[in-house]
C-alpha cells in the first residue's frame, strides 16, 4: 500500500505542477511515432493518441506515420517526436549502443509494454519453399528502411544461414510487400507484426501467399545471440491456409520515450494500458495480449514513473 501511494503521489505532483501553469500557456501538441499504415502500430497509435488527448486537458496527441522502430528511436533522440512504439530488438540495440547505434541512446526509457510481434515469413503463390533457407537466390522483402522489421530480417536470415548477399533484398512496407507478393514480384517477405495483420491477410486472401514455420532450433539459435527473442506461434485459422498453428520467433513491442518526458504523460500511458484497454481493443484484438508484468523483463531502463508503478503493483504478483 505504501508503494502504491508513492506511485500515485509522484503522478499527482506532476499533474498539479503542470496544472498550476496551464492558464499561462496554450495546449501543447505531442506526437506519437508509429510505423506504416499496413501494420498494427498506426491504427493502435491513433486510438491511443485520441484517448490520451481526452485524458490530458493540457495536451493534444497525434499519431504519426513513420518508417518504424529505428526511425522512431532516432526521432526521439533528436527530440523530433515525444513518444513512440518500437520493437524489442531496436530498443535493446539503441539502449546498449549495438548494431546500428555507434553510441547508446542513454536517455531512452521504456514507458509501457505492448503486445508481442510474430515473425511472418510469407512466400508467394506456387512457392515450394518449406524453410526460409530455401529462399537463397530469391527476392525477399525485408521491411522498410528505418524499421525494426528490417533489423530483424538480417537476424532471421542469419539464423537460416543466409545474408543479404544470398538474396535480393527489397525494402518494402508491409502493404507494398503484400502487393508485390500478389503480383509475383517477390519470392517472400519477412514481416514482424502482431496478428492478424492487414497486409498478411491481403497477401494470403487475394494473393494466394502462405506462411512458413520457423523451426524451434532456429529460434534457439536466435535467442542464443539475441536474447530479446521468444518462442511464439501464429494460431491456426489466423490467415487463410493456416489450418495448424505456425511456430515462429516472437519479439515484444514497447512504448518508449526519453527520460525527461513529463511524468503526467507517462502516468496516463501506464494507467490506460494497465486499466483501460477495452476501448483500444475495439481497434485491434492484439491489445488484449498486453501483459504489464512484461515490464519486469524490460530490455532497458524504465521511466521513473513506470518504475514507481512496477514497484507499487508488481512486487506482490503479476497482473
Amino acid at each position: 500500500m505504501k508503494k502504491l501511494i508513492t506511485y500515485y503521489t509522484i503522478v499527482a505532483i506532476a499533474i498539479v505542477t503542470t496544472a498550476t501553469c496551464s492558464d499561462s500557456r496554450p495546449r501543447e501538441f505531442l506526437s506519437l511515432g508509429t510505423a506504416g499504415t499496413g501494420g498494427i502500430y498506426y491504427p493502435l497509435g491513433g486510438a491511443m493518441a485520441a484517448r490520451l488527448s481526452v485524458m490530458d486537458s493540457l495536451r493534444q496527441y497525434t499519431a504519426e506515420v513513420s518508417g518504424g522502430s529505428v526511425e522512431n528511436v532516432n526521432r526521439l533522440r533528436e527530440r523530433q517526436t515525444d513518444l513512440a512504439f518500437a520493437t524489442g530488438n531496436t530498443v535493446y540495440e539503441a539502449g546498449t549502443g549495438g548494431q546500428d547505434y555507434e553510441q547508446a541512446v542513454a536517455e531512452l526509457r521504456i514507458l509501457a509494454p505492448l503486445y508481442p510481434n510474430m515473425t511472418h515469413i510469407v512466400v508467394a503463390r506456387g512457392s515450394t519453399a518449406v524453410s526460409l533457407a530455401d529462399l537463397a537466390g530469391g527476392t525477399v522483402s525485408v521491411g522498410p528502411p528505418g524499421s525494426g522489421t528490417e533489423q530483424m530480417s538480417r537476424q532471421i536470415l542469419e539464423a537460416h544461414g543466409l545474408t543479404y548477399d544470398d538474396v535480393t533484398p527489397r525494402y518494402l512496407t508491409f502493404n507494398d510487400s503484400a502487393n508485390a507478393l500478389r503480383d509475383g514480384a517477390l519470392d517472400a517477405a519477412i514481416i514482424s507484426v502482431g496478428y492478424p495483420a492487414a497486409a498478411v491477410l491481403e497477401a494470403t486472401t487475394t494473393g494466394g501467399a502462405r506462411l512458413l514455420p520457423m523451426a524451434a532450433d532456429r529460434v534457439d539459435a536466435l535467442r542464443e545471440k539475441y536474447p530479446y527473442y521468444i518462442h511464439g506461434e501464429i494460431p491456426a485459422g489466423t490467415y487463410p491456409g493456416t489450418d495448424e498453428a505456425v511456430p515462429t520467433a516472437g519479439i515484444m513491442n514497447w512504448v518508449i520515450g526519453m527520460a525527461e518526458l513529463p511524468g503526467e504523460v507517462v502516468g496516463n500511458v501506464v494507467r490506460m494500458l494497465a486499466d483501460d484497454r477495452d476501448e483500444l481493443a475495439q481497434v485491434h484484438e492484439m491489445v488484449r495480449q498486453i501483459r504489464m508484468e512484461s515490464l519486469l523483463d524490460a530490455p532497458i531502463a524504465l521511466h521513473p514513473v513506470t518504475q514507481a508503478w512496477v514497484e507499487a503493483n508488481l512486487q506482490g504478483g503479476a497482473r
